[in-house]
């Protein structure tokens, strides 16, 4: 067989059922070869919304995302969304074409390094330079990918070697245990928690994966311990639960970060610090820290850990767990440790901070409005996808959650264009629930293009699209740091219902605050893709910032 058709068998043998992408004449023999298998090509219209499918796919399944492009240009369009998987932990594996290799050597056309350009982009970047090598780089690359902390690899093949024979056969898989942690941090994890006056639990975006949400949550009631989440660690703990403390990480100053700066022990579980600085958080007093994690804490001034937990995260959780129950039984304190109804004066702050405006008519909408009626729309494992932009801020403090996975934000690399390409390898990855992706009207045209790949396949995905015609976060953060100055970032929008119309989907702008929830309604009644206007007041901006700023620290 030919080493394309020796490639596709070993995807075959990683359980690949769908790869996200855009063929060139280099990738030729690969799209042949793939015509013989039941992997589903999903034909795209960039390549940065491939990778953003496939990382959305494999944030959502566990299992590496696929996406393929070309040699050159093809390769540069993928690096944004392969950048965004690696950093925000998705598993990811990228294939691209390559100039022949009787060429590499010299200038050529399109010919460029495209290993070098991926490396420091990805955990592992590889050329194949003999055929039959194929099933041990393939192996390597979705077992270095879905690894934690998972990330993106990159395989390039040359289109002559694609064509040579080969002669190779498949490794399949095998189920990799992650080590547990060493018995001695945790038995110091243990004696900080007991032995704090004022603790608190961090959990970051590796709370959510590899089933560490269930022993956490089991953490939190036997101590009676708090729990806030990250952007990226929503649902760890359910909104509903009384241990649950919402969201940390809009700004400086937030009713969350005063009760952060009063806690004397944290314990941090999959925090990644591309997530929220520390140096935000970590201040007033002094501080204990556990950290929680699959690999060790990153040094920084702001993050002095006292304890690291290495391992696989769950497996550690369960560990502190039973000793916790175990110290309890052979004549310790009495658990819960804490007692949680001390932080539901605070619970209740911050719910009816989030809830002010649920009975708002005023429109244009604003934003704490157009989230209630949002989140009292999507059942608990409906699928919630964040653009960046000033949205994102409002989606990361106001959109709570029952589930992990059900609202992914893209906070490590902060990506524009991502939430509705995204969205469709969500819909792809779990069919049967509602996928909805809420974009700023200048990060959803950055890859619009794409609706044309939801109305071909027929998907059901909604994109809803807050719009003020300008580059509203930048405007926002221009005017906190230079006394409400800030430069002109407007721009003008196409007629959001014709656009749609005219790729042969379904679109609507709203013009009242009570035609939200039945707009939606609809939307998810079509039999493919929908898009939503929604006209908003970004003045609540400067009135969130000011009225954040007014928040006095006891401490």
């Amino acid at each position: 067989m030919k080493a394309s058709d020796l490639l596709v068998k070993c995807l075959e043998t990683e359980g690949v059922t769908h790869i996200f992408g855009i063929p060139g004449e280099e990738n030729a023999d690969v799209m042949m070869s793939l015509m013989e298998s039941d992997i589903d090509f999903v034909l795209c219209r960039h390549e940065q919304a491939a990778a953003f499918m496939a990382d959305v796919y494999g944030r959502l399944t566990g299992k590496a995302g696929v996406c393929l492009g070309t040699l050159g240009p093809g390769a540069t369009n993928l690096v944004t969304g392969v950048a965004d998987a690696n950093m925000d932990r998705a598993p990811l594996v990228c294939l691209i074409g390559q100039a022949g290799t009787q060429r590499l050597h010299k200038e050529s056309h399109q010919n460029m390094d495209s290993v070098s350009m991926f490396r420091p982009i990805t955990k592992w970047a590889q050329t194949v330079h003999q055929p039959d090598n194929i099933p041990e780089i393939v192996r390597k690359a979705f077992k270095v990918a879905e690894a934690e902390k998972p990330g993106a690899v990159l395989i390039e093949l040359p289109e002559d070697i694609a064509e040579h024979e080969a002669t190779g056969t498949p490794i399949a898989p095998v189920k990799t245990r992650r080590p547990g942690a060493d018995y001695k941090a945790i038995a110091r994890a243990v004696d900080a928690i007991v032995s704090a006056k004022n603790p608190l639990i961090l959990a970051g975006n590796g709370a959510i994966r590899k089933r560490a949400s269930t022993q956490l949550r089991r953490l939190a009631q036997l101590t009676g311990i708090g729990v806030v989440n990250t952007f990226m660690g929503k649902g760890a703990v359910p909104r509903s639960d009384e241990h649950c403390l919402y969201t940390v990480g809009l700004q400086g100053k937030d009713h969350i970060i005063a009760a952060l700066r009063e806690a004397d022990v944290i314990v941090s579980v999959g925090y990644d610090l591309v997530e929220y600085s520390p140096a935000f958080w970590n201040r007033g007093v002094e501080k204990t820290i556990v950290h929680v994690d699959f690999w060790p804490a990153e040094v920084d001034g702001d993050y002095d850990v006292a304890v690291d937990v290495q391992g696989d995260i769950a497996d550690a959780l369960w560990q502190i767990n039973e000793e916790i129950e175990r110290r309890s039984t052979q004549g310790g304190a009495s658990l819960p440790l804490f007692d949680i109804g001390e932080r539901q004066a605070l619970r209740h702050t911050i719910h009816d901070d989030l809830t002010a405006e649920r009975g708002s008519s005023h429109f244009p909408m604003r934003p704490q409005k157009v989230l209630h009626d949002v989140r009292a729309f999507m059942g608990p494992g409906d699928v919630l996808l964040s653009d960046v932009g000033a949205h994102k801020m409002w989606i990361a403090r106001y959109y709570q959650c029952d589930e992990p996975n059900t609202c992914l934000i893209s906070n490590g690399f902060c990506t524009m264009g991502f939430a509705f390409p995204g969205s469709l390898g969500a819909k792809i990855a779990m069919p049967d629930r509602r996928v909805l992706s809420i974009n700023g009207d200048a990060g959803f045209f950055m890859n619009a293009q794409d609706m044309e790949t939801a109305v071909r396949r027929k998907l059901n995905v909604v994109a809803m699209i807050w719009m003020d015609g300008a580059y509203g976060l930048i405007e926002w953060k221009q005017r906190n740091a230079f006394d409400g100055r800030h430069f002109d970032l407007s721009f003008t929008n196409p007629d959001l219902a014709l656009w749609a119309q005219s790729y042969g989907a379904w679109g609507r702008t709203i013009e009242k605050a009570s035609d939200l929830t039945p707009t939606l309604e609809e939307a998810f009644a079509q039999p493919g893709p929908a898009a939503i206007g929604v006209p908003i007041d970004y003045g609540e901006n400067m009135k969130l910032s000011a009225r954040l700023g007014k928040i006095e620290y006891p401490i």
